[in-house]
């Protein structure tokens, strides 16, 4: 048996020049959001960001997701331009799907009444926004007056109904129904009107712009009232805003890397009470893109994914930050000295630290974030190989060397009783690193795709694309061939010694795994061929007695050395996409990691 122990959550997916929309479940007490990456939509419990669960079922980039009015069910749409209305709780389950759009789909509101959906975005012609009952998708308006994709849409809380739209065009279109009809169109913006809001007690809504604007309107009539003030306004585009809960206050945040809150008068002035600045380095990564106003939380989300949650009661109070991967999770590597540290590299050049129970523990600083293939780590170094034909060695201080070694390389390994020695392998062959110079260079003659070398140092073993794996006993700098190991169907993807060193487990793009005993080279589990795809990654636990693999088909696979194969444990959809990262923390635990840029800790029960 295996169960699910932990998630440790991918962060929404961000675009530069364009915010985000998050949304706060509207139950009394209930401090969950909803955001997408790729095409998962995360439920993320601000109280607890171990407390998380992911619906995975839509079949493009998921782009934005709303709770009903009651909690009880959630509307998320996609780059398609079709919205799925599906459980909040338990399984998920799925009860209507539409096709809305014929693009995608930039936001969606639910009527108070949970009856009706409006749903903006991209299409063609006139197609930019539609209202439909939830239920039975019956159309419920006509909605002309946009020219361009409709960036924002929100429906009025209170009676009589209104829809109020925004977009690209500069325009604030207002609308009356049911059945919804254009009324009037504001053009009181000079760039492009990123998002708007009703406020909670549907008197007035707030529109906020590229042009650094925020502007007031009467929540009936749609005429405006006022505007945000320009005295210590934001220097940058506003790309989101949120309502506090009693309609006196907003929240917007910018691309100057500030989040604002403003007073709103009787009038329909606002006033700026409080600039909450970001704690990063002042990158671009820092430009705030999306804001959420939950009971007592701010929630505010950074470009580079950093959540930050500040205390409306406080503002003065640090904030609780925390981050994650925004892209697929591509190596994991536990350290040996303390197991419960996990580390985490995607392929955008982000390394993230996490600890078991716990979850995220910072981010891994570095001078240059150059994208990453593989990662190594030994106690607080840390090795990366790149796309940019470099190798890096980060120490604890964060000082970095880089090694170029001429072409790409295929895969990295440490020798880990003296990590200063390095194995990375090439489309030809081999390189040996000692600390930051490279000792040999060596051709070997045919297409290498993995390799891994011994924890002293003293062999290595080569896979092939022609399924063979080679092992080499190591001297100085030089390479001498031993032996020629034939098993594989495939390519060679992986290969890894045992902890115990008695045994190495190899994987191949034919989907087989191989488990060899090392002193008779012979081949120790067979018949491993349970996967339906390619073999990404594979894991020995630290007491050598069981292997994990991952693969393409989202399962992680789980086999114990002295039992049959057909005894494995199968964990169905890990992660989807795939699975990419394979590590254990004890006998019991295994880390995985894959394209939705999720990390997930699964307990094993061996029977």
């Amino acid at each position: 048996m295996t169960q699910l122990a932990e998630t440790y959550a991918c962060m929404p997916s961000t675009e530069r020049g364009r915010g985000i929309l998050i949304a706060g479940n509207p139950k009394p007490g209930s401090n969950s959001v909803l955001y997408t990456n790729g095409r998962s939509v995360v439920i993320l419990n601000l109280d607890n960001p171990l407390d998380i669960s992911v619906y995975a079922e839509h079949a493009y980039p998921a782009t934005v997701a709303r709770f009903s009015p009651n909690g009880e069910w959630v509307a998320s749409a996609d780059s398609s331009g079709a919205v799925r209305i599906w459980g909040a709780y338990n399984d998920h389950v799925l009860k209507k799907e539409f096709k809305v759009l014929s693009g995608r789909i930039d936001d969606l509101q639910w009527s108070p009444d949970g009856l009706r959906i409006v749903a903006s975005g991209d299409g063609k012609g006139k197609s930019l926004v539609r209202a439909f009952m939830w239920d039975s998708g019956t159309n419920v308006g006509e909605f002309d007056g946009h020219s361009r994709r409709v960036l924002s849409c929100a429906f009025k809380p209170t009676r009589p109904f209104r829809i109020v739209t925004c977009g690209e065009d500069f325009l604030v279109n207002f609308y009356e129904g049911p059945p919804f009809k254009f009324k009037l169109s504001r053009r009181d913006h000079s760039n492009f009107v990123n998002c708007l809001r009703f406020s909670p007690d549907g008197n007035r809504f707030i529109s906020v712009s590229s042009d650094k604007k925020g502007i007031i309107y009467d929540g009936k009539t749609g005429e405006k009232i006022g505007e945000l003030s320009s005295d210590g306004g934001h220097t940058g585009s506003i790309y989101a805003v949120s309502w506090s809960p009693d309609s006196k206050q907003v929240i917007t945040v910018s691309a100057d890397k500030s989040a604002k809150i403003w007073d709103i008068s009787e009038d329909g002035s606002g006033n700026l009470r409080k600039t909450l600045t970001s704690s990063g380095s002042g990158g671009v990564d820092d430009m705030l893109v999306g804001c959420l106003w939950q009971n007592n939380h701010l929630v505010t989300v950074s470009l580079g994914g950093t959540i930050s949650i500040y205390t409306a009661g406080d503002l003065d109070k640090a904030p609780v930050s925390f981050s994650g991967h925004m892209k697929n999770v591509s190596s994991l590597s536990v350290l040996k000295g303390d197991p419960k540290v996990i580390l985490s590299s995607s392929y955008d050049g982000l390394i993230i630290k996490w600890i078991q129970g716990i979850g995220f523990s910072g981010r891994v600083q570095r001078k240059e974030s150059t994208q990453i293939k593989c990662l190594a780590a030994v106690d607080e170094e840390i090795v990366t190989s790149g796309y940019d034909n470099k190798v890096c060695r980060v120490s604890g201080s964060g000082d970095a060397e880089f090694i170029d070694i001429g072409c790409q390389p295929k895969d990295l390994s440490l020798a880990l009783q003296c990590p200063e020695f390095a194995l990375v392998s090439t489309d030809t062959g081999v390189v040996l690193l000692r600390g930051a110079k490279i000792v040999s260079t060596i051709n070997l003659g045919f297409a290498v795709t993995a390799s891994t070398v011994a924890p002293d140092g003293t062999e290595a073993i080569i896979g092939a694309q022609d399924g063979k794996l080679r092992i080499y006993s190591i001297s100085g700098d030089t390479l001498t061939e031993e032996a020629v190991l034939e098993k594989h169907r495939g390519a060679i993807s992986v290969i890894h010694y045992s902890p115990d060193l008695s045994m190495f487990a190899s994987g191949d793009l034919n989907r087989e795994a191989v488990v060899w005993d090392r002193s008779s080279r012979e081949v120790r589990l067979k018949n491993m061929l349970y996967h339906t795809a390619r073999i990404n990654c594979l894991a020995w636990s630290p007491d050598s007695s069981t292997v994990a693999t991952g693969s393409l088909d989202t399962c992680v696979i789980i086999y114990e050395v002295d039992k049959p194969a057909s005894n494995r444990l199968t964990i169905k959809g890990a992660h989807l996409g795939g699975v990419y990262g394979l590590a254990f923390t004890d006998d019991f635990s295994v880390v995985s990691s894959g394209e939705d840029a999720c990390i997930r800790v699964w307990k094993i029960n061996r029977q």
